[in-house]
């Protein structure tokens, strides 16, 4: 399956969940590939890469035509693999306006490759450009996290209509299938409000593990290691476990 995590929103997990449910997937025996589509490369460095280093990054897949198996990268989970970001992607927005299927690049891209692996999960950057639009053609089903805060749904909203105009006239088996709560902190009124609302309007579409907001799962990223190799008894480690089989659940 093909999994695209999206939020035009930043900062409300997006790139965490991607990279802690991955290498969750991963620790469960199932062969899984991050797609960092993000700028920032955020994703890239959250396993260990350094972007500066990298000979060639998802860029050249998307517009230089060089094969994703090329930039596949290993990390240090058994069994995750990373296609990385680098900053030569922040011009990509602006180079695909003119590219021939723009819009399905990524889709032709991976096209191949999807046989290779149990689970691909692509990262996308927070806005709902042409980048974010070729993660969700490329994808069947959307993540959604969400920050458990006031202004959550408002975000939401917006994403789920680009998600349609996208299921209309790009990919019609797209899915919005997970959305995720995460920074919920338990002994707040506002997190379990807003923990209401979202499932009020989405419903089974809300996953029921939320994910917690820990200090570790903040640090983990500044030593380029997911949450189950850096604290693998920490609450942030064992809540994105209980999600990953939550997600399999759901996946045929």
């Amino acid at each position: 399956r093909v999994f695209a995590v999206a939020n035009q929103k930043g900062g409300v997990g997006k790139t965490t969940t991607t990279v802690n449910l991955s290498a969750c997937f991963a620790e469960r025996s199932l062969k899984t590939l991050v797609i960092d589509l993000d700028p920032q490369a955020n994703a890239t460095t959250s396993v260990g890469l350094d972007p500066r280093g990298l000979d060639a990054s998802i860029y050249q897949v998307l517009l230089r035509d060089i094969e994703l198996d090329e930039i596949v990268e290993p990390t240090m989970i058994k069994g995750l693999h990373i296609a990385p970001s680098s900053l030569d992607l922040a011009g990509a927005e602006i180079e695909l306006v003119s590219a021939f299927s723009r819009e399905s690049k990524l889709r032709e891209a991976i096209s191949g490759a999807v046989a290779d692996y149990d689970i691909i999960m692509i990262d996308c950057p927070p806005s709902l450009g042409l980048l974010t639009i070729n993660g969700l053609t490329a994808a069947d089903e959307v993540m959604v996290p969400i920050q458990a805060e006031y202004f959550a749904l408002e975000g939401l909203t917006q994403l789920v209509r680009n998600i349609g105009m996208v299921q209309r006239s790009l990919n019609p088996g797209l899915e919005l299938t997970k959305v995720i709560l995460t920074m919920y902190d338990a002994r707040t009124n506002l997190s379990r409000d807003v923990a209401r609302e979202v499932r009020a309007h989405y419903g089974d579409k809300v996953c029921w593990q939320v994910v917690p907001r820990t200090v570790r799962l903040s640090e983990a990223p500044s030593f380029g290691q997911p949450i189950t190799l850096y604290d693998s008894l920490s609450k942030g480690a064992t809540a994105y476990r209980a999600l990953a089989k939550e997600v399999l659940r759901g996946t045929p």
